[in-house]
């Protein structure tokens, strides 16, 4: 199972792209998903950065197994889970 939330609508609002984050990390542990696809967009590349620091804290980055950024799309991250 893959997931995907694409950050494009609330790309301006800090506080909805965090429980967004929140929401798809704790969807793909409760449905045990190998992967989930974030898309901050390619952009200034600063919604990217955001999306990083989100998942390099200590309590998120214990729920998944490793990030990997896409080489053919700057504007897209996978978030790959060992259940």
């Amino acid at each position: 199972m893959k997931l995907k939330l694409d950050l494009h609508d609330i790309f301006n609002k800090g506080r909805d792209i965090d429980r967004a984050l929140n929401e798809i990390i704790d969807e793909a542990v409760r449905k045990k998903a190998k992967t989930v696809e974030i898309i901050p967009g390619k952009g200034s590349g600063q919604l990217k950065k955001r999306v990083l620091r989100f998942l390099e804290q200590k309590e998120i980055k214990a729920k998944y197994h490793r990030v990997e950024k896409d080489g053919k799309n700057f504007g897209r991250l996978f978030v790959h889970f060992k259940h």
